[in-house]
C-alpha cells in the first residue's frame, strides 16, 4: 500500500507564495524593496523545497494524495470543493513551476533593480505562482477553472505592467480577450461533463467515461465525448497559444522580460498541455478529437516557426520559438503520447526560461536595445550570457545528449508511429520544423554573439536611443522617459557589459537541467511508472507509446543513434545555413528578401491574422454590438419598454385629466349621469318587455 502525503505540507506549497504576494502587495511600502523580494523569494523557495520533497515521496515511496481540503458548497448532489490530487504528474509540475519561478524571482532582483513598481511586480509574480500551483494540484474542475482564470488575470496585470505605455495596454487587453474566447469553449466542456456525469471531481468523472462515450449530443448526431473534448481543447488553444488563438503571445513581450520567462516557458502557456494530459481518460475515447488536436498542433509547430525567421526583436524570436514548441507538445497529445508531451513540457521549461532570461541579460547589456541588428560580437563582453545562450540553443534544436533532444525526438517518433488521421501532415510539420527551429535559433545566436560589433553606431536606432539623445541635449521630459525606458540601469555608454550575479546565477542554474535532465528522466517519465495512474493510454487503439518502448534501449544509446537520424541532419543543416547566411555571406539574406518579397510581406504581417481579427472579427463584433445597442437597448428597451410605457401613461393621463376638473358641479353632473346610465342598464330588459306587450 502506497504512503499518504501530508495535507498540511501540500497546503503550504501554494500558500507560501500567496503569503509573499500579500506581503509585497499590501505592505510593500512598509517592508520596502528588499523586504518585498526577500519575502516573495522565501515563499517560492519554501514551495520549491516542499515540491521536491513531494516528488521524492511519490517516486521513492509511491506516495499519493487525492482528497478534499475544503468543501465550499453542495448544489443537490454536486459538490464544489477545494481539493488536491498529487501523483507523479502533479509532483513533476510542482517542481518545474516552483523552480522556474524561483529563478525568475532571483533574476528580477537584478533586472528590475531601479524600476518603479518593484514591490508590485514581485507581488504579481508570486501571486502567479500561487495560481499556477492551485491549477496543477487540483483534483476537481472547479479548482482547475479557478487556477485557469487566475493565471489569466495575473498575466493580464504582468503584460500590462507598464500601464502608461499604449502598446503594453493593447497587448494585455489582446491577451485577455483572446483567452476569453478559449475559456468560453473550456467552460462549455466542463459544463457538459457536469451535465452528463453529474460531478466536478476528476476521478468520479473519469469513472463514468465509458458511459459518456455512448451518448450523443441531444439534437445532433455528434458524439458527446468528442464535443466535450474539443470544447476542452479550445480552452487549451487559448491558454497554450495554438493556432488561431496564438495571436496574443508575441505581443505579450511588451511586459518585462522576467514575466516572459515565467509565463511563456514553464507556467501559463503549458497549462493547456497539462490539462489535456490530465484529462487523458476522456480524450482517449475520441479519435476525432485527437486528430483535431494533432492537426492544430502541427500547424502551430511549423507556421509559427516560419515567423521566427524574420523577427529582429530578440524577445520575439524566442516568443515564436515558444509557439512552435507548444505546437510540438500539442502534436504529441494528439498522438496519444501524453507522457512525451509532458516530458517536452518539462525540458522546454528549463531551456526556454534560460533563453528568455539570457535575452533579458543581453537587453541589460545593450542598455535595453532589443533589436538584434544593433548587436554583434557580444561573446567577449558577456561570456556567461553567451555560453548559457549557446547551451539553451543547442537544447532547443534537439542536439543529442541535450535535454531537448530526448523529448523532441520522442515526439517525432511518436507521431511517426501514430495511425490517426492527420498524422502524415503532422509528421511532415515536426520534421520540417527541426530545420526551421535550428535556422532561426542560430540566426539569432550568430547575429547577437558573433560577427561585427554594431552597437557603437547602431544601424537601427531604437526609440529609447532617441530618448537618450534628447536627454543628452537637456530635454527634461525626454530624460524622464529615457530613465523609465532604461529600467533604471542608467548607463548610457553603449559598450555592452555582463549582467550582475543575480541575473547570471539563474542562467547557470537553468543551463544545468537544460543539458542534463533529459538524459536522467526519459526512462522513468516515458517508460517507467512515474505517470502510472495519472495518464491513461488505450494501447490497442493508440499504440504509439508501445512502439517507442520497443525501440528504447537507454538514454545513451538513443543519443548515439540520434547522430544518424534525419532530425539531427536537418538541425545541423539549419545551423550551417544560418552560419553561411549570417557569418560568411550576409548579403544572401538581403537577396532572398528581395526575391521572396511577397512571402516576406506575408510573414511580416503574421499571415494577416491580426488584420483579420481587427477588420473582420472585431469589426463584425462591433457591428453586432452596435445593432444590439441601437435596436435592442435604445429602440426596444429604452424606446419601447421604458420611454414607451412612460409615453403611454402620459397619453392616458392627458385623457383622464379632461374629466378631473376639480369643480363640484362637474362631479355632481357626472354622478347623476352615471346613476341614470346604471338605472337604464338595469331597467332596459323590463322596458323592452313592456314595449313588446
Amino acid at each position: 500500500m502506497s504512503a499518504q502525503l501530508s495535507p498540511h505540507l501540500l497546503l503550504a506549497v501554494p500558500l507560501a507564495p500567496l503569503v509573499g504576494a500579500i506581503a509585497a502587495g499590501f505592505f510593500g511600502k512598509v517592508i520596502g524593496r528588499s523586504g518585498a523580494h526577500t519575502v516573495t523569494i522565501l515563499g517560492v523557495l519554501v514551495a520549491f523545497i516542499l515540491s521536491v520533497m513531494t516528488l521524492q515521496s511519490v517516486v521513492v515511496d509511491g506516495a499519493h494524495y487525492n482528497a478534499t481540503v475544503y468543501e465550499w458548497m453542495r448544489v443537490g448532489d454536486l459538490k464544489m470543493e477545494v481539493g488536491f490530487l498529487v501523483d507523479g504528474l502533479t509532483a513533476m509540475m510542482m517542481c518545474v513551476v516552483t523552480f522556474v519561478s524561483l529563478m525568475v524571482h532571483i533574476y528580477t532582483v537584478g533586472y528590475m533593480a531601479e524600476e518603479d513598481g518593484y514591490q508590485r511586480f514581485f507581488s504579481y509574480i508570486s501571486l502567479f505562482t500561487f495560481s499556477m500551483l492551485m491549477l496543477v494540484m487540483s483534483n476537481n474542475m472547479l479548482q482547475l477553472f479557478f487556477g485557469w482564470e487566475a493565471v489569466g488575470l495575473v498575466s493580464y496585470l504582468l503584460i500590462g505592467f507598464y500601464y502608461k505605455k499604449p502598446t503594453a495596454i493593447a497587448a494585455n487587453m489582446k491577451a485577455f480577450l483572446v483567452n476569453r474566447v478559449g475559456d468560453f469553449g473550456f467552460i462549455l466542456g466542463i459544463g457538459l461533463i457536469v451535465a452528463y456525469a453529474g460531478t466536478l471531481n476528476y476521478s468520479e468523472a473519469f469513472a463514468k467515461a465509458d458511459e459518456l462515450a455512448k451518448l450523443t449530443l441531444p439534437g445532433t448526431g455528434w458524439m458527446l465525448i468528442t464535443v466535450t473534448c474539443i470544447c476542452l481543447f479550445i480552452g487549451a488553444m487559448g491558454k497554450s497559444a495554438q493556432f488561431p488563438l496564438h495571436v496574443w503571445l508575441p505581443d505579450s513581450m511588451e511586459g518585462p522580460t522576467p514575466i516572459s520567462a515565467l509565463i511563456h516557458a514553464a507556467t501559463m502557456v503549458t497549462a493547456g498541455i497539462f490539462m489535456v494530459a490530465r484529462m487523458s481518460p476522456l480524450f482517449e475515447l475520441s479519435d476525432t478529437a485527437l486528430s483535431f488536436i494533432m492537426v492544430i498542433g502541427a500547424i502551430t509547430a511549423l507556421f509559427m516557426g516560419f515567423l521566427g525567421i524574420i523577427q529582429n526583436d530578440i524577445k520575439r524570436v524566442v516568443a515564436y520559438s515558444t509557439l512552435s514548441q507548444l505546437g510540438y507538445m500539442t502534436v504529441a497529445l494528439g498522438a496519444s503520447a501524453y507522457s512525451v508531451a509532458v516530458f517536452h513540457l518539462m525540458t522546454h521549461a528549463f531551456f526556454k526560461a534560460l533563453l528568455f532570461l539570457a535575452a533579458g541579460s543581453v537587453i541589460i547589456g545593450m542598455h535595453h536595445d532589443q533589436d538584434i541588428r544593433n548587436m554583434g560580437g557580444l561573446r567577449k563582453y558577456m561570456p556567461i550570457t553567451w555560453i548559457t545562450s549557446l547551451l539553451g540553443s543547442l537544447a532547443l534544436i534537439g542536439t543529442p545528449f541535450f535535454s531537448g533532444f530526448y523529448s523532441k525526438d520522442s515526439i517525432i517518433e511518436a507521431v511517426h508511429a501514430s495511425h490517426l488521421w492527420g498524422s502524415g501532415f503532422a509528421y511532415f510539420a515536426v520534421i520540417a520544423g527541426v530545420f526551421v527551429t535550428a535556422f532561426y535559433s542560430f540566426r539569432m545566436y550568430f547575429i547577437v554573439f558573433h560577427g561585427k560589433e554594431r552597437f557603437h553606431h547602431k544601424p537601427f536606432p531604437s526609440e529609447h536611443d532617441a530618448h537618450v539623445a534628447d536627454a543628452a541635449h537637456g530635454d527634461a521630459h525626454a530624460s524622464a522617459d529615457a530613465h523609465s525606458a532604461d529600467h533604471g540601469h542608467g548607463d548610457h555608454d553603449h559598450t555592452p557589459h555582463e549582467s550582475p550575479w543575480v541575473v547570471t546565477l539563474p542562467l547557470v542554474l537553468l543551463a544545468i537541467p537544460s543539458v542534463l535532465i533529459g538524459y536522467f528522466t526519459i526512462a522513468p517519465m516515458l517508460y517507467g511508472d512515474l505517470f502510472k495512474g495519472a495518464i491513461f493510454v488505450n494501447a490497442e487503439r493508440h499504440p504509439a507509446m508501445e512502439e517507442l518502448a520497443h525501440g528504447f534501449h537507454g538514454a545513451a544509446a538513443m543519443a548515439l543513434h540520434g547522430f544518424g537520424t534525419l532530425p539531427f541532419w536537418l538541425a545541423l543543416a539549419g545551423v550551417i545555413v544560418a552560419f553561411v547566411f549570417y557569418r560568411l555571406k550576409p548579403e544572401i539574406p538581403a537577396a532572398c528578401a528581395r526575391v521572396f518579397a511577397p512571402l516576406v510581406t506575408v510573414l511580416e504581417n503574421k499571415y494577416y491574422m491580426d488584420w483579420f481579427n481587427e477588420h473582420v472579427l472585431a469589426a463584425g463584433a462591433r457591428l453586432v454590438g452596435r445593432g444590439l445597442w441601437k435596436g435592442g437597448d435604445v429602440a426596444f428597451i429604452d424606446g419601447a419598454l421604458v420611454n414607451g410605457s412612460a409615453r403611454g401613461i402620459g397619453a392616458l393621463s392627458s385623457v383622464v385629466r379632461l374629466v378631473q376638473t376639480g369643480y363640484l358641479y362637474w362631479y355632481a353632473l357626472v354622478m347623476i349621469l352615471g346613476l341614470m346610465g346604471l338605472m337604464t342598464w338595469q331597467l332596459w330588459p323590463h322596458l323592452g318587455h313592456l314595449v313588446g306587450r
